[in-house]
Parts: C-alpha cells; structure tokens; sequence
C-alpha cells in the first residue's frame, strides 16, 4: 500500500483535524485581539499538524507490514486447506473480525466442496453399478437370440419381454434418480385411491406373480390419501418389486390401510426370506445392499433409498420391520391433510 493510498483512507480522520482546527483557530481570533491571537493560531496549528503527521505517518509504517503481506498473499496460488492460516495477523479489531469472516466462509466453502464432490463420486459410482446392471438383460436378450433355433416365436417373446422389462426398470430408476433434486418443480397433490396405485403397481410385474405362485392380497385395502400419482406410483412399485424378488414361490403379499387421528398408512407385508437384524436400519442407506442384496439377487442399493427421498419429499415416511424366515413388512405413513399443510 503507497503511503498516498493510506491517505484516502485516512480522508475522514484528516477532515475531522481540518474543521477542528478550523474552529479552534476561530475561537482563539475572536477571544484574542492583536497579533497575540496570530501567534496563538500559528503556534497551536503548528503542533497540532506535526502531532497529527506523527501519528499518519507511524501508523502507515506501522499498517505497512500487514498490507505488504497482505499483497503478497493475493498475488501466490493457495491450497485451500492452508490459505487462511497463512494470512499475516491481525493487527486491530477490524483486521480479527475480517479475518474470522474469512475463516468461516472458507470452512464454509471447503464443506460445501467436500459434499458436493461426495454427490458427484456417488453419482459416478451409481451410473458405473447402472450400466453393469443393464448390460445383464442386454447380454441375456443377445444369448436367447443367439439360441433361439429349435424355440418357438411365442417362447423367444416372453423371454425378451422379461429381459426388456428389466431394461425398462433399470432405466426408470436412473431417470427418477436424475430427477430426484429438482422434485419440486415436477408434482402434483391429489386424493388418491390406494386400492387403484396398488393395482397398477400389480398390473406391471402380473408375469412375475404368477411365474412365482404368489398372491396379492387387496381385500383390506380401502383408504384414499393425498399424495402424487407418479411419485408415490414408484415407490410402491420398489417395495412391491423388492416384496416379489425375496418371497419364494407359493408365498403371499398382503396389502391393508390403516388410518389413526395423525396419519394413515399403507402395510405391505411378505412372507419372504425376511431382513437380518443388523441390515433393518440401513436398508433405506444409499447403495446399501445387505446380505440379502449379496445372496440372494444383484442389487444397486438404490430402490429403497428412491423410495424413502422420495416419500421425505412428498411429506410421508417409510418403515420397515421383520425378521430372517418371517417375512418383510414395509409401511408407508401419510400425514393427514391437516398436517401436511402444515408441514408444506
């Protein structure tokens, strides 16, 4: 900093001294006749302005070190990890008070940098897990076309119509994933009939219940509750389509509403290989996959984890409770009216 830029900013503190001496000089010419109030006003001028350059003049050599280092910081590349500690100290309160400003915004900024690199790795490992999984059916249609002398037409269809619709899944995972951040620009609340979701949700995987023996059970299932179609359309889907991976054949999935003074609820309930003990609460973690994703079925860990953001989102919840050989039981809970509006 040149000693003239010190002045600028001094220019507050250097008027004050120009009208206090202005008035002082006044008071004595008025008080004092002859040429005694002369002498008087160039003597008291005389001091006052070599006190007052005195104390411009150390404090620029003084704030000299400070602004130097300060100079010299701005013109290196830093790493952020060690840019703050290598500032010069402080050598006022205003200085401290900056420089914890710029302490917290750089911890600030350094936390939203982890987090947002975090996102991006999970993001990459997601979409290289995806594209392995969607190879599988790819490479299974390719295999059954390759092998397809000596099979009917009718044989070659349902097979590529099973592996087509794990396509279809794979991909409509990915795309309620990619769209998962800007969800409040993409829904719609209405009444809801839970009976017609659950229908439709059935109606998708029909092959799969009856290739597997396995009965829905909707006799329970009565209630209406405000919610998106789309949204709420998937996330029964992933619970019905987990429901349908661990129950062996000839079992059931049961379907029932519930309703109490706060909230009503959707149980869906299995009688498959069940949840160990130590997976319950992490099974709506992303990528978790649990010793039943490791056992029993290639899983990305994601439909769950869906599920659950997009539940939170929609102001409901998920839960999940069971045991190992006694089945699953996953509840989806609404809030009434009145306290999803408050909510939103």
């Amino acid at each position: 900093m040149s000693f003239l830029s010190y002045l600028k900013d001094k220019r507050y503190f250097i008027g004050m001294y120009a009208v206090t001496m202005l008035f002082i000089s006044m008071i004595m010419f008025v008080s004092v006749k002859g040429q005694d109030a002369l002498n008087n006003i160039t003597y008291t001028n005389a001091g006052c302005f070599l006190f007052a350059a005195l104390y411009i003049t150390i404090g620029y050599f003084y704030r000299k070190s400070f602004y130097k280092e300060l100079g010299e910081f701005l013109g290196k590349s830093q790493h952020q990890d060690w840019a703050i500690e290598a500032l010069p100290e402080s050598q006022n309160n205003e200085q401290e008070l900056y420089l914890q400003l710029l302490t917290q915004l750089s911890k600030d900024q350094a936390n939203e940098t982890q987090l947002l690199q975090s996102e991006i790795r999970n993001h990459q490992d997601y979409i290289l897990s995806w594209i392995h999984e969607v190879k599988l059916p790819i490479a299974a249609s390719r295999l059954i076309m390759e092998n397809r002398a000596g099979k009917t037409a009718e044989y070659l269809v349902d097979k590529l119509e099973d592996e087509l619709s794990k396509i279809d899944s794979y991909v409509e995972q990915a795309l309620y994933y990619s769209r998962i951040d800007s969800f409040s620009r993409d829904y719609f609340i209405s009444e809801l009939s839970l009976n017609l979701l659950v229908k439709e949700s059935i109606k998708k995987v029909a092959k799969l219940f009856i290739a597997k023996r396995i009965r829905p059970d909707m006799e329970s299932l009565t209630l209406s509750v405000n919610s998106d179609s789309k949204w709420l359309g998937y996330i029964i889907g992933q619970i019905v389509a987990n429901a349908l991976t661990y129950t062996d054949n000839g079992g059931s999935i049961t379907f029932r509403s519930e309703e109490t003074d706060s909230e009503k609820r959707l149980i869906i309930q299995d009688t498959g290989i069940g949840i160990d003990a130590a997976d319950l609460g992490r099974v709506f973690d992303k990528g978790f996959t649990g010793v039943n994703g490791r056992t029993h079925s290639r899983s990305t860990g994601m439909g769950l984890y869906l599920a659950k953001q997009m539940a939170l989102k929609l102001g409901h919840d998920l839960s999940i409770t069971g045991a190992v050989g006694e089945g699953t039981t996953v509840t989806i809970h609404f809030m009434k009216m009145q306290h999803y509006n408050d909510l939103r």
